[in-house]
Formats: C-alpha cells, structure tokens, sequence
C-alpha cells in the first residue's frame, strides 16, 4: 500500500494497492499539491490527472503517460523525463529546468508560460 500525501505531509491525497508506483494506473487522479519527490513514476499511467501545484521535483518520469494531466504549477526540477508524453497537458507555470525545457522541446513538446529556474554556476 502506497499512500501519497500532499505537499505538506499532512493530508493524505489518496492510497494506491500496490508495492510500487512504476508502471501504476493513476489516469484520472486528483493529485494536487502531491508530494511525488523522488518517486519511481517510469511507465505510470498519469492521463488526465490532475496534478496542480505538485512536488515532482527529482521524480522519473520515464516512458510515463501525463497526455491531457493538468500540470499547471507543477515543480519538475530535476525529474527524468525521457520519453514521457505530455500530448494534450496543460502546462501553465509549470517548473522545469533550462534542460529539461531543451530535451522537451526537442521531443515536440509545446512549451508556453513555463517557469524556468535558472541555477548559478
């Protein structure tokens, strides 16, 4: 049993049957404000979840599906994205690195209205 809590640590969103998040069935899911930092989400089913305001940051999100989730100001610094689709997602304000938004960008996403952190160095 997987329980998901929100950013904050004090309220539980939802408890999913399973060991593992990798490869799970959350489509449809309200998620907001989700704590997911450091999660395995690789092959997750993520459609039209709603996700707003979420914690992603350093989450892989590798071959996962997040076509048509509500993404808006989602933090996914640090995440591993390869492969993942985002067909359809909104992504206003979303939070993704400079090279994410590069490797994005290069897959075909369509990026607008994102929030870039931009680290010193």
């Amino acid at each position: 049993m997987i329980d998901i809590y929100d950013r904050k640590g004090f309220d539980k969103l939802v408890s999913i049957e399973a060991n593992s998040l990798k490869g799970a069935d959350l489509a449809s899911l309200k998620l907001d404000s989700a704590n997911l930092v450091q999660y395995d989400l690789s092959g997750a089913d993520l459609s039209q979840a709603s996700l707003v305001g979420a914690d992603l940051r350093l989450a892989n999100f590798t071959g996962a599906n997040l076509s048509g989730a509500d993404l808006t100001d989602a933090d996914f610094n640090g995440a591993e994205l390869k492969g993942a689709q985002f067909d359809g997602a909104t992504l206003t304000n979303t939070k993704f690195s400079v090279e994410q938004q590069r490797e994005l960008k290069a897959s075909g996403v369509r990026l607008k209205q994102l929030s870039l952190e931009i680290k010193p160095g």
